[in-house]
């Protein structure tokens, strides 16, 4: 269904149900969710929670090396599945893969970064139930996720088992032995609240989730014994409600998500739940008016307005709105991820496509502290770049970009893209001109740009070579940006962007000298 401001789906369809969890998806810039199902779902799915910076080095899978070749492939993790919420009606597990679906609507909001789900379900003891489930990652408070939870028996009173848990017992899909990537720290459930820390082998990140909850029958707060239930790595609570015909109860769950990325407490467990109580205090509603505000005021700088095409007009808020709850720019540790926080395709780690394709989108919407953090996240993996050139043999301070990275350390892995689209170097140059002519910022030449572009200017200056046949200089075995023609010698666009490069250095080192002279002899020391 085709709306200006929505994503709609009105028809339950389970061989679309894995697609339709990456369209739905929702993000604050450090955290995000794919649209699974709160209640289980045996039906195929891709359960998905990502958080930004949190990465796992997944050994690469090769039969065969080169010099320089990435021993890894950096991926974000699918961590801890936080929005669950069990449910069962008269002892039957609620499940739309084995229920009766009688209607469904799915809604994402991008106005108001708000994801909403309705269906109504016939489970194999003949009880109808209507539900809803609204939930939204907050925009404006950091590490935290709120869900409304309603469950409505229509055909005859129920019992209602209702078990909002956190499960961290989760694998990546694309994980290249099959392995899990988070090791076990503790845990903890109580009846009104459940705490699991999880860390990242290798990398060592130490995560923390806490939810705590509150029920509601018809609106009004319930009093209702939970009890406490332990898993391995899966925390949560079960509370058996007694439900008359078209009565609803409600569960309002609030969950805080803590890392070393998003808080700079030393306690993550204590930080986590100083989100998710101050949720509690808050309330559902007032927290999803305070999303949909935050929302708009970031439309307000940034909506494109198509008159005429209505599907046109819906795609390119949805592009807009993927961008916006990818990277907020608040931290320049973090980059944009090709699927955002949908999927685990790409890694969800930094390609070049940041400095191509998306930083003129921030520097026109998002002001200019937001562009520079993402020119500052390459500044600050300059010394990585350094190394990646260096394991190809380049010296005196050469620098090669990766083409992927979480770090700054090259981790593709496939040769045509790691040793060959060598022009993503060239990106990161014409993303400091670019914020440059449109900042109006040229001192930041002196303070970081300058360091970065005369790394990439010694790159190409030693990738090139002289051709005696032609009495001119080529460059040799490259692939170009359409990525298609592998191996090819003297790409027009390769070519074109590193003698644009070179240029453009040795004009800013001229205007570094003149203007900032201290500066300048700071740098070539």
């Amino acid at each position: 269904m085709v709306h200006p401001w929505k994503i709609i789906e009105d028809t339950f369809v389970p061989e679309r149900v894995k697609a339709s969890e990456s369209l739905f998806s929702i993000g604050n810039g450090r955290m995000g969710q794919r649209a699974n199902f709160e209640e289980a779902y045996s039906g195929e799915t891709l359960q998905g929670s990502y958080i930004g910076g949190v990465y796992y080095p997944d050994k690469t899978r090769v039969g065969w090396w080169k010099n320089g070749y990435p021993e890894y492939f950096a991926k974000v993790l699918n961590s801890a599945f936080w929005i669950g919420v069990d449910v069962k009606v008269n002892g039957e597990t609620l499940d739309l893969h084995t229920a009766k679906v009688i209607d469904f609507y799915h809604e994402l909001d991008m106005q108001h970064g708000v994801l909403t789900r309705r269906f109504t379900a016939e489970l194999s003891n003949k009880i109808k139930v209507a539900v809803e489930a609204v939930r939204f990652v907050s925009i404006t408070r950091t590490g935290l996720g709120a869900i409304s939870y309603t469950v409505q028996p229509l055909n005859n009173d129920a019992d209602i088992e209702i078990t909002p848990f956190i499960n961290a017992d989760v694998k990546n899909e694309d994980a290249n032995y099959d392995e899990k990537f988070w090791d076990f720290v503790t845990q903890a459930a109580a009846h009104d609240h459940s705490t699991i820390v999880m860390r990242t082998k290798k990398t060592n990140f130490p995560v923390c989730w806490h939810s705590n909850w509150v029920l509601l029958l018809n609106g009004n707060p319930l009093e209702y014994p939970f009890v406490p239930v332990e898993k391995a790595a899966w925390v949560g609570a079960s509370a058996n409600v007694k439900v008359r015909k078209n009565e609803k109860v409600t569960l309002y769950k609030y969950a805080g998500i803590t890392n070393l990325q998003n808080c700079n407490a030393v306690d993550l467990a204590t930080a986590a739940r100083e989100i998710a109580d101050s949720a509690k205090e808050t309330g559902f509603p007032r927290l999803k008016e305070e999303q949909a505000g935050a929302w708009q005021e970031k439309w307000r700088h940034c909506d494109v307005e198509i008159g005429g095409d209505e599907k046109a007009q819906q795609g390119i808020r949805f592009c807009i709105f993927q961008l916006l709850q990818t990277y907020t720019g608040e931290d320049p540790r973090l980059n944009v991820g090709p699927k955002g926080f949908t999927g685990e395709k790409y890694g969800g780690s930094t390609y070049w496509d940041t400095e191509a394709y998306c930083l003129p989108f921030y520097l026109s919407t998002a002001g200019d502290n937001v562009a520079r953090n993402l020119l500052l996240y390459r500044y600050s993996q300059l010394p990585q770049a350094i190394d990646n050139a260096k394991k190809l043999g380049f010296t005196n301070g050469a620098a090669l970009y990766p083409m992927v990275t979480m770090n700054g350390e090259e981790c593709h892995n496939e040769w045509e893209i790691t040793f060959e689209e060598i022009h993503r170097n060239g990106a990161i140059a014409y993303a400091i001109f670019n914020y440059i002519r449109y900042t109006g910022d040229r001192d930041y030449l002196s303070t970081h740009g300058l360091e970065v572009l005369i790394g990439i200017a010694r790159f190409w200056a030693q990738r090139i070579t002289w051709s005696e046949e032609r009495n001119r200089y080529v460059m040799l075995g490259v692939t170009g940006p359409n990525e298609y023609e592998n191996n090819v010698n003297n790409n027009w666009y390769t070519n074109y962007i590193a003698c644009w490069c070179l240029r453009y250095t040795k004009e800013s080192m001229e205007w570094v000298k003149c203007e900032h002279a201290s500066c300048y002899d700071e740098i070539m020391k």
